[in-house]
């Protein structure tokens, strides 16, 4: 049985979204702030925990933050902030998924089951060889560990958000990519609000890969199209977690 946190400081939701949850088949537990959070953590083996960003004391991104340091658990972010910096800056501190609220509890059950899905292919077994490492214009990406080595050997963390949509670079350059292929791609589903997110989540990268924001040479904006990974050398292909 998968253990599913439901992290909020409101009553009603945490006793409506446990108590549907148990109905699907998960083991459900409620925390209403971070010390609470962490004990629940601590005392069973949670597999995923549904993150409220508005907490009493340490809010949901800090927490987020907190737990990807520690842990792969997968997270889904629930904020009724739902505007384009926030969402991203989510995915940032390591969120697999995010909602808005007022949410439909049967559609949090879908995401739940599909971060799920995604992320036990992502654990699962990989074959060893050269999809663990790619080799672009100088830059080295470990796709097991999800970071990048700089061309000059600096370690460039990715959060999961960073290493999907690079990924999606990778295995095709050179091709233009609309804002929802790569939203779709980066986030694990259909964008379906916020175009302007995966505008804030390419400058993110192009931050990590040094690219010039003023005159981006790696990932170049096609005017009314979207996006293009250009690169001059490759070596590898890029492993995708399903």
């Amino acid at each position: 049985m998968q253990h599913i946190l439901v992290v909020d400081d409101d009553v009603e939701i945490t006793t409506l979204l446990t108590d549907y949850l148990t109905r699907f088949g998960y083991a459900a537990h409620a925390a209403c702030d971070a010390q609470t959070m962490r004990a629940q953590m601590a005392a069973q083996p949670i597999g995923l925990v549904v993150l409220d960003v508005m907490l009493p004391g340490t809010d949901g991104i800090t927490l987020a933050r907190e737990l990807r340091e520690r842990s792969r658990v997968p997270i889904i972010m629930l904020t009724a902030r739902a505007n384009p910096y926030d969402c991203v800056l989510g995915l940032e501190m390591g969120a697999d998924d995010y909602m808005g609220k007022p949410f439909e509890p049967r559609e949090l059950v879908a995401r739940i089951q599909t971060v799920l899905r995604r992320t036990r292919g992502a654990e699962a077994p990989v074959h060893q060889g050269p999809d663990e490492v790619v080799r672009f214009d100088g830059w080295t990406l470990h796709s097991l560990e999800r970071h990048l080595v700089s061309p000059g050997g600096m370690v460039v963390p990715l959060s999961n958000a960073e290493f999907r949509l690079l990924c999606t670079f990778l295995r095709m350059p050179r091709r233009v990519f609309s804002r929802d292929q790569l939203m779709e791609q980066a986030r694990g589903r259909a964008m379906d609000a916020f175009e302007r997110s995966i505008d804030l989540l390419v400058s993110r990268l192009r931050s990590k890969l040094a690219d010039d924001p003023r005159s981006p040479s790696m990932i170049r904006t096609v005017r009314g199209a979207g996006y293009l990974f250009n690169v001059q050398s490759l070596q590898g292909q890029v492993g995708w977690p399903h």
